[in-house]
């Protein structure tokens, strides 16, 4: 048995594989009832400037979440969770963080050990107190914890206990539901198990509803306790992406309602709306099915008018109404609407999916999925035109391209592509894109939301009139809307990884919802968004990650307004930053001179007295102007940039006003601090290190990235990236790698080496000064021009200094000449 002192110097794996493992097992747990290390989150990802990357650091802030141990029911039901930590620690050191993690599981057992005892944390309500401590041969058995489970759940007859046993559906392919999947898998069936008929589930854009509605459908029909399922979508594409992808498992049994046919000899049916609707009823195709045909109904995007009680689409759930029927959405709460006789909009019921589904039975939101990683962050370009910020108002007789006289009213941002067609402003919008797109990619894929068909077009033609490629690739942009049938054909391509062209997608109403454009980096608004839904839908075009093509974070550009639904406390989900380029800036900010510092005075220049987009047609024709109001073109208005302004989210989630480098300056000064807490202890570190390469690393592993380093301090380029922390951080004065090059070669640090070797390290001290420390740390380095005239890279280091070695001293002796602490940085 180990000694006291022994254990005291156990790390965190010693007290779970020498003190935990076996405590649990000496309960009479089985090895397949636990697992250790378990991932739950992905680990946040994190933009500097224009680069991001994934925080990697298990412990760091925002780094991936493992819980120490999860005891498992069965494969799909964990019952609880394990933080163990140093036995230095007290028992219950780990508590807290082993509550969060039982919250995210869904679990009500939470233990904390520091391998002296356990501390149980039972949420149920069925012990005498809430905490306890357990000595090591105390730990519950797994007999215990399942009956307080059952207990607690109510699962109290052998039928709910064998649906909730059926295991979910498994490829082979070790895929497994994320810890949130699980979650809502679990709590759809128990609902179901306890009787339910109506429910909602959450899941914010990007996060696998589909694959977690398969989940749902896979386990009942197994189970038996489900035997027709008919799922509803209200786009094409969507029904089309399912049954190839999530749904695929289902094979034969599986059939997509379509031409106008109800065949009755399949399991799971898979439609549109539209499908099976239609004003006329006899041509209701879901009334050829009796009443009772389908016992489960799985409603996607269910916000989009399906259980608002005047939508035709309610009349479907309303006359199957015996099966049980779950809406998924990733936008909840929408203000539905209609236009009384004079056009304008009339809030009617607020929260119809509510009153139809009841509240949610789980929530995963756009904040969490970003805050875990599993969803990418944004940032946000808000560009306001001159004509956007003041409004345009014709000389008294101007007339339009069809000669119509103007009507002599103020027209704004909601009247421009509606009632007000400014062919400039289209040609402004269309070239901050491109400046975008040239600084950043010119291969991202891009998404252009208009305000109606013809706008799409009108956007279209001004990009292939900007962009040089377009000329000679007629798939370089494209529109893709309902009423284009090859437009709508490239959509394939558009959202397929591997598929370069097309690049840029104008539509209207066709790409908000459900299209998987896992690829997307470029959002762009140019349409009136008075619809929170809508703009949740719209940003939910580039919330998937995509390592395997760098896609980790994505942009919006707004030039209509749309960010002030930010300050809406319906929205979950704020941006990394959002910046606004004046007059003679950049879309993209490259010096400390491109940001304005005009104050953010709130102002919101966008308001519109046409009809908002709510989301619930399939673009399938134009949004025609107010009634009584005429539609006007005008191709000789001038249309420039307006107002400048600069704003980003402040540690407490409050969008502020600050200069851009500030901001970014900011940040990388609060993630050194928060690992080095003084100047000493960095530079203890630095100078300890025997390659600087790995300080940077462990830099980058909590977000610091060196290009955003360079990106944070104008006229930077030349700096040593010591000397650019050190001046951010603590305000020292930096040195250029030239002036640290200069000051090895005046104290004639080569003195001591061989001719060859002193010739090879004097081109290693060129390289520094032109390129920095981590390119003479690259062992490819030798391989390049000057130092291939001294043979090949073996024999550079056998025969010039005597081995792998003796050249790996050197460089190091290099290292410590070029950071010796007589510099005036102290460095």
């Amino acid at each position: 048995m180990a000694s006291r002192r022994n254990i005291e110097d156990y790390s965190e794996r010693d007290v779970c594989t020498k003190l935990i493992t076996p405590a649990i097992l000496a309960a009479g747990w089985d090895q397949d009832q636990f697992r250790e290390e378990v991932k739950l989150t992905a680990g946040r990802v994190v933009v500097r400037g224009n680069k991001a990357t994934r925080l990697t650091g298990r412990d760091e802030e925002g780094g991936p979440k493992f819980a120490d141990y999860v005891l498992y029911a069965n494969l799909q039901t964990p019952l609880g969770i394990i933080e163990a930590k140093k036995n230095k620690y007290p028992v219950g050191h780990g508590m807290q963080q082993g509550l969060g993690y039982a919250e995210r599981l869904d679990v009500p057992f939470a233990f904390s050990s520091n391998g002296d005892g356990f501390l149980m944390h039972d949420r149920t309500g069925l012990g005498n107190v809430t905490e306890k401590y357990l000595s090591m041969a105390e730990f519950p058995t797994y007999e215990d914890l399942w009956k307080r489970y059952r207990q607690w759940k109510g699962w109290d007859t052998d039928e709910s206990l064998s649906l909730i046993q059926q295991p979910n559906h498994d490829d082979g392919s070790g895929r497994e539901p994320r810890y949130y999947q699980q979650v809502a898998i679990n709590r759809a069936i128990e609902a179901v198990a306890k009787g339910s008929d109506r429910m909602m589930l959450v899941m914010a854009t990007g996060t696998g509803k589909t694959y977690t509605a398969f989940q749902i459908i896979w386990r009942l029909w197994k189970a038996k306790a489900k035997k027709r399922i008919l799922f509803l979508a209200d786009r094409n594409i969507l029904v089309d992406q399912t049954m190839l992808q999530d749904f695929a498992p289902f094979g034969d049994v599986m059939h997509k309602i379509q031409n106008r046919e109800a065949k009755k000899n399949y399991e799971i049916y898979l439609s549109l709306y539209q499908a099976v609707t239609g004003n006329d009823e006899a041509k209701q195709i879901f009334r050829q099915f009796p009443p009772d045909f389908f016992d489960l109904i799985i409603v996607d995007e269910c916000h989009r008018g399906s259980a608002n009680e005047d939508s035709a689409w309610r009349t479907i759930l309303e006359y199957f109404e015996s099966a049980t029927q779950i809406g998924l959405t990733a936008t909840p709460k929408e203000k539905a609407a209609k236009e009384d006789s004079e056009g304008r909009r009339q809030i009617h019921d607020p929260e119809f999916n509510y009153k139809y589904f009841g509240e949610p039975i789980y929530t995963y939101s756009l904040k969490q999925g970003i805050e875990d990683g599993y969803l990418a962050p944004y940032k946000v370009i808000r560009i306001v035109s001159d004509v956007d910020a003041v409004g345009f108002r014709p000389t008294p007789g101007q007339t339009d391209r069809a000669g119509q006289v103007i009507e002599d009213r103020e027209y704004f941002s909601g009247d421009f592509d509606r009632q007000m067609i400014l062919t400039r402003r289209t040609e402004f919008v269309a070239s901050k894109v491109w400046r975008y797109l040239q600084a950043t990619d010119p291969m991202s894929k891009t998404i252009v939301f208009c305000d109606d068909q013809p706008h799409a077009e009108r956007m279209r033609q001004a990009l292939v009139n900007l962009i040089p490629e377009a000329a000679s690739n007629r798939r370089y942009v494209v529109r893709i809307t309902g009423d284009d049938r090859e437009g709508k054909g490239q959509l394939g391509y558009f959202i397929d990884p591997d598929e370069p062209y097309p690049v840029i997608a104008t539509t209207s109403k066709l790409l908000t919802t459900g299209v998987d454009a896992k690829t997307c980096k470029l959002i762009v608004l140019d349409q009136t968004i008075n619809s929170m839904t809508e703009f949740k839908q719209i940003i939910g075009r580039g919330t998937r990650i995509n390592e395997d093509h760098d896609k980790l974070f994505f942009t919006i550009m707004d030039f209509k307004g749309a960010t002030r639904l930010f300050a809406d406390p319906e929205f979950d989900g704020e941006p990394d930053s959002i910046y606004t380029p004046g007059p003679d800036d950049d879309v993209v900010p490259q010096d400390e001179d491109d940001i304005g510092d005009n104050a953010d005075t709130g102002d919101d220049d966008s308001e519109t007295d046409g009809p908002d987009d709510s989301g619930d047609g399939d673009d399938t024709g134009d949004d025609p102007p107010l009634p009584g109001r005429q539609r006007y073109i005008v191709d000789d208005q001038d249309v420039g940039d307006g107002i400048t302004q600069t704003r980003y989210l402040d540690a407490s989630g409050q969008l502020r006003t600050t200069e851009y480098r500030v901001h970014l300056r900011d940040e990388i000064k609060r993630c050194l601090l928060h690992e080095y807490a003084t100047l000493e202890a960095f530079i203890s570190r630095w100078t300890g290190s025997e390659r600087k390469r790995v300080v940077l690393s462990e830099l980058s592993n909590v977000g610091i990235q060196m290009d955003s380093l360079y990106e944070a301090v104008p006229g930077s380029a030349e700096m040593d990236v010591l000397d650019l922390l050190l001046h951010i951080v603590w305000d020292q004065k930096p040195l250029t790698r030239r002036e640290r090059a200069d000051r090895v070669r005046k104290r004639n640090y080569f003195g001591k080496y061989g001719d060859d070797a002193r010739a090879v390290l004097e081109a290693l001290l060129d390289k520094y000064a032109e390129n920095g420390i981590v390119d003479i740390e690259d062992a490819k380095i030798l391989e390049l021009p000057p130092f291939t005239g001294f043979g090949t890279k073996t024999e550079i280091r056998r025969q010039i200094f005597g081995g792998n070695e003796e050249y790996s001293a050197a460089l190091t002796d290099l290292e410590k000449a070029l950071y010796e602490r007589d510099d005036s940085t102290a460095a």
